[in-house]
């Protein structure tokens, strides 16, 4: 009988649902997925470009549809399109008795839009429609960029059933913006008789790349006053954005939505994999445990936590003065928290695409190896 992890039960008991930020098809079909859902709590996946072009670039597990594809004439697009859609089908297969026994809280695998759309109303829609038609799985999540456009796309979305895995989020004006576009993707939704339980989603709020972009300020400042700030700012963005999200989901609003079946959108913490030695590998999933939350993580913080977290309980609702100090001693010393997080959101899209792009190559490649010789096609649609 497997037994879980007393440090990882410990953070599932606060609360956090513990996603994999990892997929790869030799995991689904090893049973590795299914190890890591019964041994350490993982109860969802998600996705993202680079992790499929590194699995589709090692070892053989996809030769097969390729050759496949290849046979067929396949584009590059849409190989991208099928090897994709088919490894997070099976997950979600994997996953599914997760999904019914959470009554569809978890057991959730997530998707990327072709993020060259980020700034594309419509297509990321269309691009939503198709990943949500292709899949045709109740528990994947179609993830859309929280971008100015991204915002009517996820209320498009949510409105037609889609359930939504809200990426790329930064700072807290932005946030409150994905909330509002998701409650009025929920009234839309109602209004055409759509069965409001179905519907769930989730808001990526991103963790340590706020603390890269914000030490390296901080060094180049260079006072002691700056440099105690240090690894700091990442969560308490995040504990704020939490104390925002208690704040809209206690609302009139919001429940005359849960009356009618809704289930609240969740805070995800994304990007907490530690970047800096200084820093606890584990300190992006122990500081900010709390009730109501996903928590992804790649598979090395995961590692860590089972090996050395220290959970302590809730970390967030008893420190949001604490974190708001934080942020108004980081514009005493001279870091502006509008300039990191519009920044960061630019470099977040760029390095979005920059992994669209390697994993149209690395398919590109393969397809070519496999005796076809597809023409990449150029810019989005």
């Amino acid at each position: 009988m497997a037994t879980t992890n007393p440090r990882i039960k410990a953070l599932s008991d606060v609360g956090v649902s513990i996603w994999l930020d990892d997929l790869n098809r030799p995991m689904i079909t090893s049973g590795d997925l299914q190890r890591l859902i019964d041994e350490q709590d993982v109860v969802g996946v998600t996705t993202n470009p680079t992790i499929f072009a590194t699995a589709l670039s090692d070892g053989t597990a996809y030769n097969e549809q390729v050759a496949d594809l290849a046979a067929n004439g396949a584009d590059v697009e849409l190989a991208v399109f099928e090897l994709t859609t088919d490894d997070v089908r099976n997950a979600c297969d994997v996953m599914r008795p997760v999904y019914d026994a959470t009554d569809g809280q978890d057991g959730r695998v997530s998707i990327e839009v072709d993020p060259r759309m980020a700034k594309d109303t419509d297509g990321t829609i269309e691009m939503a429609r198709r990943l949500w038609q292709q899949v045709d799985r109740p528990n994947v999540m179609i993830k859309i960029p929280a971008t100015e456009e991204g915002l009517p796309a996820i209320t498009a979305a949510l409105s037609e059933g889609i359930s939504v895995n809200v990426t790329l989020i930064f700072s807290l004006d932005r946030y409150r913006g994905v909330m509002n576009a998701f409650l009025t993707g929920l009234e839309q939704a109602r209004e055409k008789g759509i069965d409001l339980s179905t519907i769930r989603s989730v808001a990526s709020f991103f963790v340590s790349r706020v603390d890269t972009e914000i030490d390296k300020r901080l060094d180049e400042i260079g006072t002691d006053e700056a440099k105690a700030l240090k690894g700091k700012a990442g969560v308490a963005n995040a504990r704020l954005a939490y104390q925002a999200f208690q704040e809209v989901f206690a609302t009139s609003r919001w429940q005359t939505l849960a009356d009618d079946g809704a289930a609240v959108q969740r805070p995800l913490w994304a990007s907490t994999g530690v970047k800096n030695p200084d820093y606890s590998d584990t300190m992006y999933v122990v500081d900010l445990a709390v009730d109501d939350t996903v928590n992804t993580m790649p598979p090395k913080t995961l590692q860590a936590l089972a090996d050395h977290g220290e959970v302590k309980g809730d970390q967030v609702t008893d420190h949001y003065d604490e974190a708001r100090e934080v942020l108004n001693e980081l514009e005493r010393v001279g870091v502006s928290y509008r300039d990191v997080v519009d920044l960061l959101e630019v470099e977040g899209l760029q390095k979005f695409e920059d992994s669209w792009g390697e994993l149209l190559g690395s398919v590109e490649s393969e397809l070519t190896k496999a005796g076809g010789a597809p023409e990449k096609q150029e810019a989005a649609r």
